[in-house]
């Protein structure tokens, strides 16, 4: 396993963490059961992952931290959310983060990010629930301070261009994949001038995992103009990365793109 230094947190993480959400939040969508939940983050573990990412939306803290009970904890970075769509206030930060050390059996988190931010919510949040963000840090119960973009609905990742100028994040969750490709030139210079670690979500997902996902995805690209009719190959969209590399599969591809 490769470990890179996680900007500006300092923290040493590995290449590839953990993610207990999505469309699997580690097998609980597919009633796998809690015990196989536990073995996917300890097998994770034995590979060497020592970065987790989960929220208390995935509602898979509990299984988190059952896992890693019993590990030295400062051998592994862990990274929580809260959820504000339906209500939030900083009382209600406050409660979220105690209940989610209770579930993670933990008396800190080391990143605890604002969970889907749209960019008409981020001056709310900015002014009303941040300075609670900061008051956390400060009493040890957070280490560092993260975001996670609502990437469905902004594609052009405007909050994260809003919130440059405040300078607010350590850790920032960034939609980013071989299909959408626009956190290169929108997101990626802010964060290395800024030093704001950054988590790649979407690097895969269903488009680059399902050939038939992938199909309909490349074929709206090319609808929308964005990709050459002549260039592609219905029977094979991404043919030609295999053909070109030693990746062994789309999802290898996928993956060696975000990390390279």
């Amino acid at each position: 396993m490769d470990y890179v230094t996680f900007g500006r947190t300092g923290l040493n993480v590995s290449v590839m963490g953990l993610g207990c959400g999505g469309p699997s939040r580690i097998g609980q969508s597919a009633d796998k059961g809690d015990a196989n939940s536990i073995a996917i983050v300890r097998t994770a573990l034995d590979a060497g992952i020592n970065f987790f990412d989960t929220a208390e939306a995935y509602r898979t803290e509990t299984l988190v931290g059952q896992a890693l009970k019993g590990v030295d904890r400062d051998s592994f970075v862990i990274s929580t959310k809260k959820s504000y769509r339906s209500e939030i206030s900083p009382a209600l930060v406050r409660q979220g983060l105690e209940e989610s050390l209770k579930r993670l059996q933990m008396d800190y988190v080391d990143i605890y990010n604002l969970h889907g931010v749209g960019p008409q919510d981020y001056p709310m949040l900015r002014d009303e629930i941040l300075p609670t963000f900061f008051q956390l840090r400060d009493e040890g119960k957070i280490r560092f301070i993260g975001v996670s973009e609502m990437f469905n609905e902004d594609k052009e990742h405007q909050m994260m261009v809003d919130s440059f100028p405040d300078d607010v994040w350590d850790v920032a969750m960034i939609g980013f994949n071989i299909l959408n490709q626009t956190a290169r030139a929108k997101v990626f210079p802010g964060t290395i001038k800024q030093n704001i670690a950054v988590q790649i979500m979407f690097a895969v997902r269903r488009a680059l995992s399902q050939p038939d996902k992938l199909r309909e995805a490349m074929q709206q690209l090319v609808d929308a103009g964005q990709v050459d009719p002549a260039e592609f190959d219905a029977a094979d969209p991404l043919g030609f990365v295999l053909a070109e590399s030693d990746a062994t599969s789309i999802v290898d591809a996928a993956y060696r793109f975000c990390r390279y």
